[in-house]
């Protein structure tokens, strides 16, 4: 009776601990959980895949949040030794529908238009700032 118990015992602890696991994983913090809304337009990342990644993205922003464009970045891929880089555009006003990887990396009649930059390089320093 007493090896009944404890097996009892230790499938439910089993159980409870894997929900606990299964809960914790489905719940983490993500871009959605954001103030800001946040709508890639578009991303390029070049073909290498023996040197640097080099990834640039376009989004749109509902309102200027410097913490939550930061945060946003974090959440971008980044590979050792690359550099991603966003382009964020008030989603009112005019913003590229492409991006390149050489400069200009868009048309430079969108540059008044751009609200800020964050940018992780190779060794992961992140800088975020006003374009």
């Amino acid at each position: 009776m007493k090896n009944i118990n404890r097996k009892i015992i230790l499938i439910s602890a089993v159980i409870i601990l894997v929900i606990i696991m299964v809960y914790n994983s489905l719940s983490q913090p993500g871009i959605k959980d954001l103030k800001t809304n946040f709508k890639e337009i578009t991303a390029i990342r070049n073909e290498q895949n023996t040197g640097p990644i080099i990834r640039y993205y376009i989004v749109t922003v509902d309102r200027m949040n410097k913490m939550d464009i930061k945060t946003y970045g974090d959440f971008m891929p980044h590979t050792k030794y690359g550099n991603t880089r966003v382009y964020f555009f008030d989603k009112n006003k005019p913003f590229p529908n492409s991006v390149g990887l050489f400069e200009p990396y868009f048309d430079a009649k969108f540059n008044r238009f751009c609200v800020a930059v964050y940018e992780k390089s190779g060794m992961g320093d992140v800088e975020v700032k006003d374009f």
